[in-house]
């Protein structure tokens, strides 16, 4: 990957563009143009380059110059000068101790170790309408959608966005508001904010109810909640911690 996008930046004269201006808008057809001599797959194959969803994830070049990847269109992106990412703090309060609600053993949901699995277990049991004190919370959205039209400001610059894929691992509405999740099975100290502020803004288009995010990771036996939320819908960095928790599930 790194070849591959100094490569890019090469061709195309990144490395000249002021990003304190102005981000650079690429296509996938500008990246597909500038890596065709390269043999191996993962050197330009476009979702492979694009896909940057932790700091470190991020080419060299990326790293070195303060700047991140976010989609605008199908095949279409923008590289923004900025801080892309958001920590997922530590939670050092002790775990709690969470007796299921259900009133039998589930054996089919320890099959496998997918981020899916592990939110339907923590659903049926209860847990996420526990943390969030609501037990209206029904399951409702699923897998890929593409989003509406709508723009948002990373520092000053204003970003368009219109037909982006996203996904959700689950999302619930219940009487008053839309929890989505972002699930992971395997310890992160950091994501990407657009993974949790596309849909935000997908599904804020879509309800006037109180659309929440949260983050959601099973390690062991602990699952680990993190809620976060937005102050202001249309600036992406004013991403904030609500509350977090990691639980047992007994």
């Amino acid at each position: 990957m790194n070849n591959s996008w100094k490569t890019i930046f090469d061709y195309h004269k990144i490395h000249d563009h002021d990003f304190d201006q102005n981000p650079f808008f690429i296509t996938a057809e500008n990246i597909k143009e500038a890596t065709r001599h390269f043999k191996k797959t993962t050197e330009k194959e476009v979702r492979i380059l694009c896909y940057q969803d932790k700091r470190e994830k991020r080419p060299l070049i990326f790293q070195e110059k303060n700047l991140f990847l976010l989609p605008t269109k199908n095949g279409e992106y923008v590289i923004v000068k900025g801080e892309g990412y958001i920590d997922i703090p530590t939670i050092n309060s002790k775990s709690i101790e969470y007796k299921s609600q259900l009133g039998f053993q589930l054996e089919t949901s320890i099959v496998g170790d997918s981020e899916m699995q592990h939110i339907d277990f923590a659903y049926a049991q209860s847990l996420i309408r526990t943390f969030f004190d609501d037990a209206s919370l029904v399951l409702t959205i699923r897998g890929r959608k593409y989003t509406p039209s709508f723009s948002f400001f990373v520092n000053k610059h204003k970003i368009e966005v219109d037909g982006v894929q996203t996904e959700v691992d689950a999302g619930y509405e219940g009487k008053n508001q839309v929890v989505l999740i972002e699930g992971k099975n395997t310890k992160s100290t950091n994501t990407i904010i657009r993974q949790i502020f596309y849909p935000y803004r997908q599904w804020k288009h879509y309800t006037k109810k109180n659309v929440k995010t949260l983050f959601f990771e099973k390690n062991d036996n602990i699952f680990s909640l993190w809620h976060f939320e937005f102050k202001d819908s249309n600036d992406y960095n004013s991403i904030f911690l609500v509350k977090s928790q990691n639980y047992l599930i007994n």
